[in-house]
């Protein structure tokens, strides 16, 4: 079936960047920022102007909603498409003024807000398939947003086609927006008897034409460390120093393998995101990935060795080791429902795309989602160098996004 789409996905993606939605790993209220649910409240209200008459945001920061089935068949399993709100505290998205390359042509682009914030071809390789195409950055002085924004307009703009053509066949539709998934709780106050989906996609994925449904198991680690502290004039041969001891910790790990940096494909790592402390108590947390929980425990086996060969050093200094699960790999449940990755793909088919599976060196809601039974791998969002300045997304990409979402949804009416 050929869709007659008129796109509102780039006027909608402008007006969602411009909306400061940060999330921030220090605050203990949830949602983390108040300001996530500026955004919810502008979604909800375009949900409602489109007829989605159930569409309301929760006093989480949840944004619920229903696209009623239009289907004579009964048995069509309930499909929810969840996109996040917040964008990433690692740079700016405070004032982000994006910019529309019309027509790119293939050369480095040079961001007017800060000259030295060049988007480079030979570091951005999947520009080379965008040429003639438009490419939206921001200024250079923010991140774009387009993690995830852009899967917030391609799901809104998906919903706007449904409404307007009943002769589209789907079953019920759920629509989830969350709060905090680049903070790691995203999920935490889903209100999945509410939700009421069946199987889901999260749309935030990268290239065009790519299904995630495989995702890195992820722990956290917390090292706790005692030292001995006494006045440092009167400090030989009693004093030891817990942070001392933390950074002799950090500097113990291989230089040579097992960090972000020195990893790529299937390798898993250990990293240390903070180290705070003084002489008497000081802490380092690490984050812990790999794709099997049984070379995860590997990882933290070896790190905690690491630990206690430093604390002989320190005969009368204490630390504890405290592993934490975050989330843990997709593919253990997808395995279980192979329909939901098919589906997809023949969605990305019929939309004109030759689809590619990929495993994601990260995890996304739909991690945890799968895990509180919603089988829900990632459909891709068109979305690039997330997280920087540099952060881009092609308006032709966001489209095929929106023609894929409709597909999918079409096809699970169709097989049902």
């Amino acid at each position: 079936m050929k869709l007659d789409i008129q796109h509102t996905v780039l006027d909608r993606f402008l007006k969602y960047v411009r909306i400061d939605t940060q999330s921030d790993p220090e605050s203990n209220t949830f949602p983390s920022t108040e300001k996530q649910k500026n955004l919810g409240k502008v979604l909800v209200e375009e949900l409602l102007e489109m007829g989605i008459t159930d569409a309301h945001m929760d006093e989480h920061g949840y944004v619920y909603a229903t696209i009623p089935a239009n289907t004579d068949k009964e048995n069509v399993p309930v499909i929810c498409f969840c996109s996040h709100m917040d964008t990433s505290p690692d740079c700016s998205g405070r004032d982000v003024k994006p910019i529309i390359h019309r027509n790119y042509d293939g050369s480095d682009i040079r961001l007017p807000d800060d000259g030295q914030v060049v988007i480079r071809t030979k570091d951005h390789p999947n520009l080379k398939e965008q040429l003639g195409n438009d490419i939206v950055t921001a200024s250079g002085a923010t991140l774009l947003g387009a993690d995830n924004k852009a899967g917030l307009a391609e799901i809104m703009d998906a919903a706007f086609f449904f409404m307007l053509h009943p002769e589209a066949r789907r079953g019920a539709i759920r629509i989830l927006f969350t709060p905090d998934e680049e903070i790691g709780r995203g999920v935490d106050h889903v209100d999945m008897k509410k939700l009421g989906a069946d199987f889901g996609y999260t749309v935030d994925g990268e290239k065009r034409g790519t299904l995630e449904d495989e995702t890195f198991s992820a722990d956290a680690v917390t090292i706790e460390i005692t030292g001995v502290s006494i006045h440092p004039g009167f400090a030989r041969g009693k004093l030891e120093s817990a942070l001392k001891i933390a950074a002799d910790i950090v500097a113990a790990l291989p230089k040579d393998r097992w960090s972000p940096e020195t990893t790529e494909g299937r390798e898993g790592f250990v990293h240390p995101v903070s180290m705070s402390g003084a002489a008497e108590q000081a802490r380092i947390q690490f984050i812990v990935r790999d794709f099997t929980v049984e070379k995860l425990h590997r990882h933290e086996d070896e790190l905690r060795q690491i630990m206690e060969k430093v604390l002989k050093h320190y005969p009368n200094s204490r630390a504890e080791f405290k592993v934490t699960e975050q989330y843990r790999n997709m593919k253990e449940v997808l395995d279980k429902y192979p329909q939901v990755v098919d589906n997809a793909l023949e969605g990305m088919r019929r939309a004109g795309l030759q689809p590619e599976r990929h495993s994601i060196r990260g995890g996304t809601d739909g991690s945890r989602l799968s895990f509180m039974g919603l089988p829900c791998p990632n459909i891709f969002a068109g979305e690039h160098a997330f997280h920087s300045k540099e952060e881009w997304v092609s308006v032709q990409d966001m489209e095929k996004a929106v023609e894929t979402i409709i597909h999918t949804a079409m096809v699970w009416e169709e097989r049902a």
